[in-house]
C-alpha cells in the first residue's frame, strides 16, 4: 500500500481514512499503517457500507453510513463453490 497521485502525510497531520466498503478491513489496516509509519495522527475510520458485522476493531472511532449484514463463506463451506459454480473476487486491486 502506498500513496499516489502526490499525496503525502506529514508529521502530526490529522488523517480520517476513508474506504467505500469494509468487509475484512485489511485495506484500512494498511492504510492505517501507512499513516502511522509516516507520522500522522489517526482520528478515525470512515466507510459508506460496512460489511464487517462489528467484527472490526480498528482501534478508533468507526462510522458507516449503512451497515449490512451480508453472509461470507470459507471456500469449502460455500453452497455456490459446492455447486461448481464460478464466483468473481470482488474488487479492483491488481486490476489495470
Amino acid at each position: 500500500m502506498k500513496l499516489r497521485r502526490g499525496f503525502g502525510i506529514k508529521p502530526g497531520e490529522r488523517v480520517l481514512v476513508c474506504e467505500d466498503v469494509v468487509t475484512t478491513g485489511g485495506s484500512v489496516f494498511e492504510v492505517i499503517d501507512l499513516v502511522k509509519n509516516a507520522g500522522g495522527k489517526l482520528i478515525g475510520v470512515g466507510c459508506i457500507v460496512d460489511r464487517s458485522g462489528g467484527k472490526i476493531d480498528f482501534g478508533t472511532r468507526f462510522a458507516s453510513v449503512i451497515k449490512l449484514e451480508v453472509p461470507t463463506f470459507k471456500p469449502e463451506e460455500c453452497p455456490l463453490c459446492k455447486e461448481g459454480i464460478e464466483i468473481e473476487k470482488p474488487g479492483s486491486r491488481g486490476i489495470y
